[in-house]
């Protein structure tokens, strides 16, 4: 039937991840597949013995194709490519996942007018280096969206042996490009962004393997060259897999702007190294007013039960000088912590933490009346009063009076 169909634009669409499809289903996409003239959509996401035989059949031109989506299950190591003999003179968008594209990929010419590149889950026998990525890019000063993700995590000191061999010279100007996704090694990504322009940038999501030390003086500096990229709110998410953060260019924006992970575990290594990356971040944080820390895993980690070095804690609160309103999520154990760690040292300034806020409110599954009591008084006996808010009650009358003090 579909041989003797009108000559109409075809799209290809099958995604399921666990089960082989049926016969009958793949000999229909095979069939479509031979419409080549026709097709202008392909997306396929499958086991990799269906996805192995329908890549074999695209192996010729598709010559009114725009979107190309191919994806293998990420848990598989595959060797999966897409045919030399396959040709796409009119793609614009091309996401591959799990799926080898050698940098020096027909497909990756400045002939092929890309829009959208996303090379994701690349494992380490695709492997390209800094250099030879801002080459083929420099042939796409079209693209809009660049996504680049590294299936399994590359040493710093790896792609800093590698740098030494094969320096990283070439500068490109992406002018047209509003968001940029990275997942790898720190190093990798310190290469890359000192030689990328990106004058309207409006989104940029960094993911970041765990890896000992985080130096990124170069994306403080893209972050701050960008100036699409404002920043007033931010949200701190840990769970069981590690720790991101959320910037919000305003109050009740529904995307953000910059989105930074770092995949690791325990809790205590997930502070460690927000810390240590939010504060090489801090003046580009420096404008962010409201700041809402959170547990999203499924369970409180045992550990958060107990008192643990204080000092993380302190120097991830600290990359956010200007901070206004802080919100902490559910959770006792996590409040405890908050609570523990905003309490003064010996000989600390009641203002030397968060000096600017104005406003704390939390959550918690107990009636725990005292969590912040010491900062909140010490604040109120500096003179710079804290509002104090058990989220679903009103403030508390001793920090509702300190409001009306300052206030009046």
């Amino acid at each position: 039937m579909l041989a003797h169909s009108p000559p109409l634009p075809l799209v290809i669409d099958h995604v399921e991840d666990d089960h082989d499809i049926t016969t009958e289903h793949e000999e229909g996409i095979v069939l479509a597949l031979r419409l080549r003239d026709r097709v202008r959509h392909i997306r396929l996401q499958m086991p990799v013995p269906n996805l192995k035989r329908l890549m074999t059949a695209m192996g010729d031109e598709f010559p009114v194709l725009d979107y190309l989506y191919v994806a293998a299950p990420t848990k598989e190591k595959t060797d999966l490519v897409l045919p030399q003999t396959f040709q796409a003179p009119h793609l614009r968008r091309l996401v591959l996942d799990n799926i080898i594209c050698p940098i020096g990929s027909p497909l990756l010419t400045p002939t092929m007018g890309l829009l959208t590149l996303s090379l994701l889950n690349i494992h380490p026998s695709a492997y390209f280096s800094p250099n030879d990525l801002l080459q083929r890019l420099s042939l796409m000063p079209q693209l809009e969206t660049l996504g680049i993700v590294f299936h399994s995590p590359v040493s710093n000191r790896h792609v800093e042996r590698q740098l030494l061999s094969t320096p990283t010279t070439t500068h490109v100007t992406l002018p047209t490009l509003q968001w940029f996704g990275f997942k790898g090694a720190s190093a990798y990504l310190e290469a890359l962004l000192p030689r990328m322009a990106t004058p309207i940038l409006e989104k940029l999501q960094i993911l970041f393997f765990n890896q000992l030390t985080y130096p990124v003086p170069h994306l403080l500096q893209f972050i701050n060259t960008a100036e699409n990229l404002t920043f007033r709110m931010a949200r701190v998410a840990f769970d069981e897999e590690g720790v991101s953060i959320r910037v919000y260019p305003h109050q009740g924006a529904k995307m953000y702007t910059l989105y930074v992970e770092v995949s690791c575990k325990p809790i205590d290594w997930q502070v460690a190294s927000a810390a240590q990356v939010f504060n090489a971040l801090r003046t580009a944080f420096s404008t962010v007013e409201s700041l809402t820390l959170e547990y999203n895993g499924s369970f409180i980690p045992s550990e958060w039960r107990h008192e643990v070095d204080r000092r993380p804690w302190r120097e991830l609160l600290g990359s956010f000088s200007n901070v206004k309103v802080l919100r902490i999520g559910v959770g006792d154990n996590f409040v405890g912590q908050l609570s523990r760690s905003l309490q003064l040292e010996d000989g600390e300034a009641p203002l030397e933490l968060l000096p600017e806020l104005k406003e704390l409110s939390y959550s918690a599954i107990d009636d725990d009346d005292a969590a912040f009591t010491a900062f909140i008084d010490a604040r109120q006996n500096s003179g710079r009063p804290v509002i104090l808010i058990r989220r679903g009650t009103s403030p508390t009358e001793s920090s509702f009076s300190a409001y009306l003090s300052e206030e009046g």
